[in-house]
């Protein structure tokens, strides 16, 4: 049998698996071990999981603090990355997919740059989508619960209880509705020229 690179003679390994903290856009997380890591943590995306590779000495506190470093730094890489319209209508599709068993079915998904009031918005009887472009960049999680909420429009179109019930299929939809508050409370804060109030 040939030599595995990854756990050759002389490098041991330890592997844990565990479930990650709610919002972080993985199933999974994987922490590997290794006797030759000295110093660096680094992390990458494996389909749904994400593994992270550590030094072999660290303890388990400074392994779980790397985790978090390493999940949200990823996260910021990935939200950087900006969706085109294209790809937009394409996530529109795999979300409906998932949580309304694909019954929700936009004509069209699109960024728009007239909405700076809401998040988003729905024309049923025209089956349109649009976002604000103020969500590009932030975390996909946050997206994904917006276009949630506008596909869900097409299902239903109020805010009533029928409504809210479809949402709670997604499992980030509190978290989503957390940070699109902490954005708005953020921007109603009054903003200080510089070196004031320090």
């Amino acid at each position: 049998m040939p030599a595995d690179p990854l756990h050759s003679a002389g490098t041991p390994q330890r592997s844990t698996t565990s479930q990650p903290p709610s919002g972080s856009g993985a199933s999974a997380i994987e922490v590997r071990r290794s006797s030759r890591r000295r110093r660096t943590v680094s992390a990458y995306r494996e389909g749904d999981r994400t593994v992270v590779l550590i030094p072999a000495r660290m303890s388990e506190a400074e392994e779980q603090r790397w985790v978090s470093v390493m999940l949200d730094k990823l996260a910021a890489q990935e939200s950087k990355r900006v969706l085109g319209d294209a790809q937009l209508s394409e996530r529109a599709q795999r979300l409906s997919a998932q949580y309304f068993d694909g019954r929700a079915r936009p004509a069209s998904v699109r960024w728009v740059t007239n909405q700076n009031t809401r998040w988003g918005s729905c024309t049923p009887s025209e089956g349109s989508i649009r976002l604000s472009h103020r969500l590009q960049g932030m975390p996909e999680y946050v997206v994904d619960y917006v276009l949630l909420h506008e596909l869900a429009h097409l299902l239903v179109p109020g805010h009533g209880p029928r409504f809210w019930r479809l949402l709670e299929a997604y499992p980030r939809t509190e978290r989503a509705k957390g940070y699109l508050e902490g954005v708005v409370a953020a921007d109603r804060l009054p903003h200080l020229p510089p070196g004031r109030g320090e």
